[in-house]
């Protein structure tokens, strides 16, 4: 296994479907808590059958509050139905989660909303400025937006738990590093 770069504070995972993805980040953050102080938010999915969108909750990571990001426009409609209200209350409970003090910011993905200035892109500044390690997903579509908004502060790693595992012990405060 190659050295991690040590100075990348942001880890952008890729290489697994996007629920696969937030169960790994679940799994993570329960086997993390207590002993790391989280703030961030997943992904859950709506569970309404026949829909086209996947989009469905953000859940904190800080106290399971959940908001929904998607406007339910019936069974076989082939529009997505994403919606950035709850993103955007999402995102400024994680502001206010940082600003208390936490140790990583687990952000469910930078898409479509961030992409466009919206959704929880606030929670991503305020984690950026701020200096704590990030663990979140970039979906392929947004790429260029993500780059004009972390730059060359990540470090992109595969959707393996020991991987990213070996980032966080490697950024987390107190590493020495």
């Amino acid at each position: 296994m190659s050295r991690m770069d040590t100075t990348r504070k942001i880890a952008v995972v890729r290489g697994a479907p996007g629920a696969v993805v937030q169960e790994l980040f679940r799994s993570l953050a329960t086997g993390w808590q207590p002993s790391v102080r989280l703030a961030g938010v997943l992904a859950e999915d709506h569970g309404l059958p026949d829909r086209f969108c996947s989009a469905g909750y953000l859940r904190s990571l800080t106290d399971d509050e959940r908001w929904p990001i998607f406007q339910d426009l019936g069974p076989g409609t082939d529009a997505c139905h994403l919606t950035g209200d709850g993103a955007a209350l999402a995102a400024s409970a994680v502001r206010k989660d940082i600003a208390a003090g936490c140790d990583l910011v687990i952000l469910s993905k930078f898409g479509k909303l961030e992409a466009a200035g919206g959704g929880l892109r606030d929670a991503f500044c305020a984690a950026i400025e701020t200096g704590v390690p990030v663990l979140t997903t970039v979906g392929r579509p947004q790429a260029d937006a993500w780059r004009a908004l972390a730059g060359g502060l990540c470090v992109t790693l595969p959707a393996e738990a020991d991987r990213i595992e070996e980032w966080w012990q490697s950024v987390r405060p107190g590493s020495g590093r």
